[in-house]
C-alpha cells in the first residue's frame, strides 16, 4: 500500500481539514521532510505511507539543523493558523484552540493558550496546586518567556506545535513530521515538547540545531514554560495522572522567573 488512512466519523467539523493544512504549510519552505498530504474529507485524511528505520544520531543532529530551518520560516503571527480552526489532541478526543493572530507571544501565550485551560481542569488542581500553577501563569505575564533566558522578544516561527517523540517519524528521507497542530509561536515550544516525553538522540538534536541557531548559556531552563500548555492539555485530556509533573513544572517556571527578573 502507498498511503495510509486517518478516519474518524465524529471529527470535530474542520479537523482533518486544520491537519491537512498545517502539513502542507510545514512543507512550504522544504526545509524538513513532512508526510504528505494526498486527499482530506470531513471524517477522513488521507497520507503517503511512511517506511520507517530505526533511530540515530546522525539523522538526529540533520533533523535539529532542519528544524531550526523551519522555525526561521517564520509565521504571520503569534497563535496564527494556516486554517480557519486549530486543534489540540489525540485524534480520538482533541480539542479546538483559538487561532487568532497576535503580535505579542506572552498575550498570545499566557491569553490563548493556558488561562483558557485553568477552568477545564479545576477539578484536577486542589488548592494548593491550583495556586501553584496559577502563580507559573502569572510568572509567564510577566513576559519574562517573551525571549530566550531573558533576551529581546522572539519574532513568530513556523512550529510544528505538539513535537513530542511520537509524531517524529524516522524515515529513510530522514526525521519527517506527522500530526502537527501547527501555527505561529515561540520555537522554545518544539524544542520544549522534545524534551518533555522523552526523544530519541536528543542532545544530538539539540546540537543540531545550535549548529544552525546558537542558543544561549541556560536556555534549557526555559523550557518548562513553553512545554507547560501541553502539560495542563494533557490533564484535560488524560486526567490527574499528569498533576505531579505539571506542578513541578510549575515550580520551576516560578524559579526561572524570578532568576531572570533579578
Amino acid at each position: 500500500m502507498t498511503d495510509f488512512l486517518k478516519l474518524r466519523k465524529s471529527a470535530p467539523d474542520g479537523f482533518f481539514a486544520a491537519e491537512a493544512a498545517g502539513l502542507r504549510w510545514l512543507a512550504e519552505p522544504g526545509v524538513v521532510p513532512v508526510v504528505d498530504v494526498i486527499e482530506h474529507g470531513a471524517d477522513f485524511l488521507q497520507l503517503r505511507r511512511l517506511d520507517e528505520v530505526g533511530p540515530s544520531a546522525e539523522a538526529a543532529a540533520a533533523f535539529g539543523r532542519d528544524l531550526a530551518r523551519l522555525h526561521d520560516a517564520g509565521a504571520p503571527g503569534f497563535g496564527w493558523s494556516p486554517a480557519p480552526l486549530s486543534f489540540f489532541g489525540p485524534l480520538d478526543n482533541p480539542f479546538e484552540v483559538p487561532a487568532e493572530s497576535v503580535g505579542d507571544f506572552t498575550d498570545y501565550w499566557v491569553e490563548q493558550r493556558l488561562r483558557p485551560l485553568i477552568s477545564t481542569v479545576a477539578g484536577d488542581l486542589t488548592g494548593e496546586d491550583r495556586a501553584t500553577v496559577a502563580s507559573a501563569i502569572d510568572a509567564i505575564a510577566s513576559g519574562v518567556f517573551a525571549g530566550i533566558c531573558g533576551e529581546d522578544e522572539e519574532a513568530p516561527a513556523r512550529v510544528h506545535g505538539d513535537l513530542w517523540a511520537g509524531n517524529l517519524m524516522w524515515t529513510p528521507d530522514g526525521v519527517t513530521l506527522i500530526d502537527p497542530a501547527a501555527h505561529g509561536g515561540h520555537r522554545l515550544e518544539d524544542l520544549a515538547l522534545l524534551g518533555l516525553f522523552g526523544t530519541a538522540h536528543l542532545d544530538e538534536i539539540y546540537s543540531g540545531y545550535e549548529q544552525i541557531h546558537r542558543m544561549p548559556d541556560g536556555w534549557r531552563d526555559d523550557l518548562p514554560a513553553h512545554s507547560f500548555f501541553a502539560l495542563l492539555a494533557h490533564i484535560r485530556l488524560f486526567g490527574r495522572g499528569f498533576l505531579e509533573q505539571t506542578v513541578r513544572a510549575a515550580r520551576s517556571i516560578i524559579a526561572r522567573a524570578e532568576q531572570l527578573h533579578r
